[in-house]
């Protein structure tokens, strides 16, 4: 029986397992590994916020590695990591380790030059926090030891910018490496009992001289996404027998990076050097201190310090001689020059800013709403807004852009997805563009003679699903002076990539921030906004706007699953199976995107899959770049590859890239699901993970229901206590830090 909202009978949701995958010897499967708070599935400690629904399913989201789609989470088919030899005792991860790299954004600033080798071999905050005294006191220069974040300072004026490069891919393009160089990767494979299959992937990963590489350092197979620790030691070991210890240096580095490539893929762009240290002695690393001090050294990771902002209620220091605390920050170059650049690109657009207020006064008496006005009055006097809001709040964007337009400006609006590209058109742009298709120049005005893209004034919609990556390629590709609009919905999940770029400039202060008065009408509009705030309400629903069905276990939570998508929403409310959306938290287990997906597929379109394990009409998911999800309706098989139609849009994806792009896409995730709507959704809380629940994800979850919510219930109170109690996970990262730095807070 299905019962309107019940605020005493809320549903949960089942643990969003790591993907499952042939276990090494001794190892239990992933799918079989607990899920604890503060615990990794295989025991090790949290370098941020493990177990939780929100961190695996962006992990799963950011995720993309040979084989595997980094929205889907699935393991490589054949998965030859499995294959190495294992390290007995080892901690089982099944996780893959790294995303494929893109090309990194150049900041202003260079990188951190390291510490000279020899440094004392202390404790690290202890070696590192004396390296800062020595700075403070003259004794040496900043750049012999790290890089540090300036000190707050007056706004100041944007060196001259140099032009705009035109946009990386979102992946750099692999090494190419000859026939002769891949058999000595082979036989170097060979000879530490690695399958040869993973000689295509090392060659990517470490270059022209891999085989070369591979011999001298063995751990240096953990650039490879899906090799774990456990598997880099067996290797090590056939290679180098018993030199082959766990205090080896190589090892330490390769893990320190590792790590660090695992803490991106949870959203971090650093890490303090306390959870560093622990993690390398999860590892079995003998002394995590000296590791660090040597990939400083190496340049393995940069090193930062980040004064701690005082306690709330808490005096801050007084005078100058009261010292000032500050933590440690380590991490990979990529992040830290992606962050350095971002903020160094909004400074620039703040100081090179012309106001013209006067001009704007017109387009403020014709806004169609009150929070429109506001928005339309921010952005004629400043360079960055912040502008806070959910779905109704997406035509105050639209009528800025139009507002500039009508004024002769160059002007254009932006979303994360095409979905919310075309919910931005009916909002009232109908000229609206993908951040992606702006960047790449198949949408949007394209660049002027110096790079840069021919706009002055820029709307960003979905801000907060920019990781900070490809934030800083936009924003260095704007020229001096384009004002900037940053929109989004505060209360959905951050990007699937690293960062938090909207929530750490709102949080900053460093630019006017707008906040829409225009609610969400409906239901379900209700019922979402009292989320976001902590509270779950019981929105009168007489149409059956939102429905909870009460389960017992996975098995139930599935068979009604399949039920309301294939009857009861058709029948009741009259939206087809094919616009009602599955949102899981995880891809395993009993209930997650694989058996979710397999139980629809055998009711709405059976078939053999015989186009690489699909058939035309069955629903996809096509992830065109990590952290993008498009959904989809295969079409065809052709000899190139698979036809989709994607929202109209005919896709071919090559033959040889369908397993890595495409999934089935009948239940997905809710980071797969983020900037996207559907008329009708189906949220499925089995209760084997009541704990992973946050506000933000059962927000982002919910809120994917245009028209119609189905909850399927599956825990007690597990749900109203994540609203109330459980926010979003936190990031640690710069960017709010040096966006203090360079720019006085907005008043």
């Amino acid at each position: 029986m299905e019962h309107p909202v019940n605020t005493d009978r809320h549903p949960g949701d089942p643990a969003a397992e790591p993907p499952e995958g042939p276990a090494l010897p001794g190892e239990k499967p992933a799918a079989e590994a607990s899920v604890e708070a503060g615990t990794a599935p295989g025991g090790e400690p949290a370098i941020s916020s493990r177990g939780s629904a929100e961190s695996s399913d962006a992990l799963e989201a950011a995720r993309t590695t040979p084989g595997t789609d980094p929205a889907s989470g699935d393991e490589p088919p054949a998965a030859p990591a499995a294959e190495l030899p294992g390290e007995a005792g080892a901690t089982p991860d099944g996780e893959p380790a790294a995303p494929s790299r893109g090309s990194a954004v150049a900041p202003d600033a260079q990188s951190a030059e390291r510490p000279a080798a020899g440094a004392p071999k202390s404790a690290v905050a202890e070696a590192l926090a004396a390296a800062v005294r020595a700075v403070e006191s003259g004794e040496r220069a900043a750049a012999s030891f790290f890089t540090e974040a300036p000190r707050a300072a007056p706004a100041r004026k944007a060196a001259p910018r140099q032009a705009a490069p035109a946009p990386a891919p979102a992946a750099a393009a692999a090494p190419r490496i000859d026939a002769e160089g891949l058999t000595g990767v082979r036989q170097v494979l060979g000879a530490g009992g690695a399958p040869e299959s993973l000689a295509v992937p090392v060659a990517e990963a470490l270059g022209e001289q891999a085989a070369e590489a591979l011999q001298e350092d063995p751990w240096r197979l953990l650039a490879v996404p899906g090799v774990r620790p456990e598997q880099a030691d067996g290797f090590a070991r056939a290679l180098l027998g018993a030199e082959a210890g766990p205090g080896d240096e190589r090892r330490a580095q390769a893990l320190t990076g590792w790590l660090l490539e695992r803490a991106a893929l949870e959203g971090h762009t650093v890490l303090e050097a306390p959870a560093l240290t622990a993690a390398l002695t999860q590892h079995a690393v003998p002394d995590p201190d000296e590791a660090l001090q040597s990939a400083i050294a190496e340049g393995t990771v940069l090193v930062f310090q980040e004064a701690v902002e005082p306690a709330p209620g808490s005096a801050p220091p007084q005078g100058e001689d009261e010292e000032v605390p500050v933590r440690l920050l380590l991490g990979l170059d990529r992040y830290a020059m992606a962050e350095e650049s971002l903020a160094d690109g909004l400074a620039r657009l703040i100081s090179t800013f012309t106001a013209g207020e006067a001009e704007w006064e017109g387009a403020v008496a014709e806004a169609p709403t009150p929070s429109a006005a506001e928005l339309i009055r921010a952005a004629a006097a400043a360079g960055l807004v912040t502008h806070s809001g959910g779905e109704a709040a997406r035509a105050e964007p639209a009528a800025l852009v139009a507002a500039a337009r009508s004024l002769g400006l160059r002007a254009c609006a932006a979303a994360h997805t095409e979905d919310g590209r075309r919910r931005l058109a009916a909002a009232g742009d109908p000229e609206a563009v993908t951040v992606a298709g702006l960047l790449s120049g198949a949408e949007g005005p394209g660049r002027d003679e110096d790079g840069a893209l021919a706009l002055d004034v820029l709307a960003v919609l979905d801000a907060p699903q920019l990781d900070v990556e490809t934030a800083a390629v936009l924003v260095e590709s704007l020229p001096d002076g384009t004002r900037l609009v940053l929109s989004g919905d505060p209360a959905v999940l951050w990007s699937a990539g690293p960062g938090r770029v909207f929530a750490d400039v709102v949080a900053a202060r460093a630019c006017p921030a707008v906040v829409s008065r225009t609610p969400d009408e409906g239901p379900v509009g209700e019922l979402v906004s009292g989320i976001g705030v902590g509270e779950l309400t019981q929105p009168a629903a007489p149409g059956k706007e939102v429905v909870i069905v009460p389960v017992r276990d996975p098995g139930e939570a599935v068979h009604r699953t399949v039920q309301l998508v294939a009857d009861s929403i058709p029948r009741a409310i009259g939206v087809p199976a094919g616009q009602t959306q599955v949102i899981t938290p995880g891809h395993g287990g009993p209930a997650g995107t694989r058996a979710l997906n397999a139980a629809l597929k055998e009711r709405l379109n059976p078939g053999p899959g015989r186009f690489g394990g699909f058939d035309p009409g069955d629903r996809v998911a096509y992830v065109p770049a990590p952290g993008r999800m498009v959904p989809g309706t295969v079409t065809a098989a052709e000899p190139e590859g698979l036809r989709l139609d994607c929202g109209g849009s005919s896709v071919l994806v090559p033959r040889e890239r369908v397993a890595e792009m495409v999934r089935p896409g009948w239940a997905v995730t809710a980071h797969q699901a983020a900037g996207t709507r559907w008329p009708a959704a189906v949220v499925v809380l089995p209760g084997d993970a009541a704990r992973t629940l946050t506000r933000s994800w059962v927000y982002t979850a919910f809120g994917r229901a245009g028209q119609h919510l189905s909850v399927v219930h599956g825990v007690d109170q597990a749900l109203p206590r994540a609203v109330a109690e459980v926010p979003a996970k936190e990031r640690t990262t710069r960017l709010r830090a040096l966006l203090r730095a360079q720019v006085r807070p907005a008043e």
